[in-house]
Parts: structure tokens; C-alpha cells; sequence
């Protein structure tokens, strides 16, 4: 356990109130769309709460493939299909940008290494 947790501290309760069943629907080229149904904790299905999607694909980049997940603002799995392609976009916008952010720190990390106080 790391920064010394115990794993008598860790709660592994579940929350009985915010229980969602999943299922995975994929065209088997690029996309998969994961549906949480929402459930009471006997497995009935919620009416009370919306269901969520969350769209999955991944693109092949020089270092393998790279996964790419956004949820996906739909109600229902026609609108989940239609807003999945902007959605991937703007989560592949969203992570080549962190990358360029991790690659300028690293940089920055690397540039301020090589400094060399006199007297020190």
C-alpha cells in the first residue's frame, strides 16, 4: 500500500444506491459504447435515474495503441451512436494536448537539471 495506507482503512463497501448494470455494444471497427443501466440493488431496473454512455476506441500512435474514452451526452443508444464520433475527437484533442503538456514538463524537468549554481 503506498504513503503507508492500511488496508484496514480502505472502505470496500458497496453503494447499494448508485448500482448500474453495463453493457457493451461495439460495430467491431472502432467503436464501443459501454450503457450503465441503472438498477435497484435487488437488479431491477431504476426508472428513476438516466442511463449513461461512454464511448471507447483507441488510435495506433508510434509507442502502440493509445485507448480514448469520453461519455457520451445521450439518453438513448441512437443518440450515444451519433454523439460518439465528436466525442472521440474532442478526447483525442484532450489527450494529445496532456501529452504535449507532459512532454514540456519533462523538458523542463531535464532543463532545469543540467543548471549549475556557482558556489553551491
Amino acid at each position: 500500500m503506498s504513503n503507508g495506507a492500511q488496508a484496514q482503512d480502505i472502505d470496500f463497501s458497496v453503494d447499494r444506491n448508485n448500482l448500474y448494470r453495463e453493457e457493451s455494444i461495439t460495430d467491431l471497427k472502432v467503436a464501443t459504447i459501454r450503457q450503465l443501466i441503472p438498477i435497484t440493488a435487488d437488479g431491477a431496473q431504476d426508472t428513476g435515474r438516466t442511463r449513461i454512455f461512454i464511448g471507447h476506441t483507441q488510435v495506433m500512435s508510434p509507442e502502440g495503441p493509445v485507448p480514448i474514452q469520453s461519455k457520451l451526452d445521450a439518453d438513448t443508444l441512437e443518440q450515444a451512436m451519433d454523439a460518439f464520433p465528436q466525442a472521440m475527437q474532442q478526447a483525442l484533442v484532450d489527450v494529445i494536448e496532456k501529452l504535449k503538456q507532459l512532454q514540456q514538463q519533462q523538458m523542463q524537468q531535464k532543463n532545469d537539471s543540467r543548471i549549475i549554481m556557482p558556489g553551491q
